[in-house]
């Protein structure tokens, strides 16, 4: 499996926030002490943005400056922390996409998550979209240049490897409103339906959460459950204006709480594979 240098960097934050908490120290006392080793490169704010994890590229300097503050002198501990920055500064094949993924931070934690759980309310999920499918949703959010419209589904396509044969991907469980379904253009529906029942496997099945299901918890939107092998699960959603990521235990909790709720509200998987088959043209 590929290594993802988006959560190699969210594990360091989380680790180096870790060390702060268990050593009893504040941010202020940890800033006041980077600035006598970092002299002239230590911002106010530096480490909270550290903290939460709104770095690119993490500096081996302050890395290092952090271990020392910290108390961290074991040799195979701070070698751990290094291999870890090192992976947290490569870049992913989503960097040469920025034009049309941005930063990539979820598409970085996508790819090495150990399952993933969604629940799309309007569209069909990014990782089992067709390509004509995948061009008239980017028509439909507005772009009109031809370059620009296959960028994004050059991208979209690129996602989907991850689910390769052979690729040690996640189990992936997608609960899909059937008003996205509805709103597939009719030139392509049949496409995009024989392939949500093609792709189907035992670690990636599809549930359809029909209309006769009436008001659910999950009417406030689409959301994705990632969790991973060796790091807490994080929840993400995105609205026109920002890409959202809640990784509080207790919001984890909420969202696996609202899913489990969705999930039996929705058709069981021999049933919806009989619903998408109806829909295709007889």
């Amino acid at each position: 499996m590929a290594k993802s240098s988006t959560l190699r960097r969210r594990r360091l934050s989380r680790r180096l926030r870790e060390l702060r908490e268990a050593k009893g120290l504040t941010a202020t006392r940890v800033t006041a002490e980077a600035r006598k080793r970092v002299k002239g490169k230590w911002s106010r704010g530096k480490l909270t943005r550290i903290e939460n994890n709104e770095w690119v590229r993490p500096s081996v300097t302050d890395v290092e400056a952090l271990l020392d503050i910290y108390g961290v002198t074991d040799p195979e501990e701070r070698q751990a922390y290094a291999t870890l920055t090192k992976e947290a500064r490569n870049t992913g094949w989503w960097v040469g996409y920025s034009d049309v993924l941005g930063k990539g931070a979820y598409v970085g934690l996508e790819l090495e998550a150990a399952s993933i759980r969604t629940y799309e309310a309007l569209v069909v999920p990014g990782l089992l979209q067709t390509e004509a499918y995948a061009r008239a949703i980017t028509r439909g959010h507005g772009v009109t240049n031809d370059a620009d419209i296959e960028r994004y589904v050059e991208a979209r396509m690129a996602r989907k490897q991850i689910l390769a044969p052979g690729a040690s991907g996640p189990q992936v469980w997608a609960i899909i409103d059937e008003a996205a379904l509805r709103k597939i253009p009719e030139n392509i529906r049949d496409e995009q339906i024989r392939y949500l029942l093609d792709v189907q496997r035992p670690t990636l099945r599809v549930q359809i959460l029909p209309d006769a299901a009436g008001l659910h918890p999950a009417t406030a939107g689409s959301f994705a459950i990632l969790d991973f092998q060796d790091d807490p699960p994080v929840v993400y959603r995105e609205d026109v204006m920002a890409q959202l990521f809640y990784e509080d235990p207790v919001e984890i909790a909420h969202c696996e709480m609202v899913y489990r709720h969705v999930q039996a509200a929705a058709l069981s998987v021999p049933d919806s594979r009989a619903f998408l088959e109806n829909m295709l043209t007889k």
